[in-house]
């Protein structure tokens, strides 16, 4: 159970930082990095769109949610960003163990 809760502070903490990398890139005009983010997260998000059609318009409340391109790219935007935050939270898992 240490080891759970010792992944799961690390991964808060990786998405916090990747959650600041964000609005980082933004003022410093990376917008080429924020596009890779997103490409990173399109085989993610694609898959995930493919459950049933009434999950995705309970979630978002747009009519044909799966096939809307604002969903289907804030999708892609948040699953990049989770998996950065999982990037981060591995080294930091790693360093904060025990010797």
């Amino acid at each position: 159970m240490p080891n759970l809760l010792r992944f799961s502070l690390c991964l808060l903490a990786g998405l916090m930082l990747a959650g600041l990398c964000l609005p980082v890139l933004m003022l410093i005009g990376r917008f080429d990095w924020i596009a890779l983010l997103i490409a990173t997260g399109k085989p993610l998000a694609h898959l995930a769109l493919l459950l049933p059609g009434g999950l995705w318009e309970q979630l978002s409340g747009v009519e044909d949610a799966a096939h809307n391109p604002h969903v289907r790219s804030f999708l892609e935007l948040c699953v990049g960003v989770g998996q950065m935050g999982l990037l981060l939270a591995l080294p930091l898992y790693r360093l904060g163990r025990k010797p």
